[in-house]
């Protein structure tokens, strides 16, 4: 098989939080980032729907020569990535999700043994954070909570408005009331980290907040480290590409937000 870059699927603009990690911890790679804003949210979608759609991307960016992919978005890493992963991988194919990374050590980051999810609907319906935590550290107590409003939030460039201020605020008691002994709140939304000032204003002090770029990047340095096989394949040129299922203007205008930088993106049809 011929070399390639490692490819970064998400919904939308999230997963751009998960790219600039990762590109920091690994500059010397070629990657390829798919945001598929069109359709955009996944979050309430049905587990088909999105693994229909996460299938249709993630054999795009195959098709543009990745023989690595990462799926930067806890929705289609929760409905469907192992069934990609089961069913549909050509030969010499791997894909990755944000979800058991972010698990493996979260113990790391509570001192009480119990630990709130912010996720998106269709993250917390799938159980999935509940699932995995449970492999890892069986003694940790997990609490759920779905924050619909929290994409289209982002989405639409609303983080610092008194709307955005009031259902932030909400959302956190709500999930704080569950138990006064929560010590740390996963963001588990590639969208999320973007709304942190907000966050950060409704937490208490003792609570920490925990991010996924940070640990999606150790993670996936330690799995090329570990999987020479797969490492061998990823193209290395410091190159970097950007498509968007939805207008690439649009795309460029809000993707330095999340990415830190100025890009170019190209429209992709799906």
């Amino acid at each position: 098989m011929e070399q390639g870059p490692i490819g970064i699927f998400d919904s939308g603009y999230g997963g751009l939080t998960i790219f600039r990690e990762i590109k920091n911890a690994l500059p010397a790679y070629d990657y390829i980032y798919l945001g598929d804003n069109a359709r955009v949210p996944y979050g309430p979608r049905s587990f088909e729907t999105v693994y229909t759609y996460t299938k249709e991307c993630v054999f795009e960016l195959f098709e543009m020569g990745c023989n690595l992919v990462v799926i930067a978005c806890n929705t289609a890493s929760a409905k469907a990535l192992r069934t990609i992963q089961q069913r549909d991988l050509p030969p010499g194919k791997k894909v990755l999700g944000v979800i058991r990374p972010t698990t493996e050590t979260l113990n790391n980051f509570t001192q009480s043994g119990e630990i709130g999810i912010l996720a998106t609907l269709g993250t917390v319906r799938s159980d999935s954070y509940k699932i995995e935590i449970n492999k890892f550290h069986p003694h940790v107590q997990v609490y759920q909570h779905a924050c619909p409003l929290w994409v289209p939030l982002v989405e639409n460039n609303e983080i610092n408005t008194p709307e955005a201020e009031y259902i932030i605020a909400q959302d956190l008691r709500e999930l704080l009331s569950k138990s006064a002994n929560i010590d740390a709140l996963v963001l588990a939304c590639t969208h999320y980290p973007l709304l942190s000032p907000v966050i950060e204003r409704y937490v208490p002090n003792h609570v920490r907040i925990v991010a996924q770029g940070p640990l999606i990047a150790s993670s996936l340095t330690n799995y090329l480290y570990r999987h020479t096989e797969i490492e061998r394949l990823c193209s290395k040129n410091g190159t970097m590409r950007f498509f968007t299922t939805d207008n690439q203007r649009d795309f460029q205008e809000k993707a330095a937000l999340y990415f830190g930088e100025e890009i170019e993106a190209s429209y992709l049809k799906m």
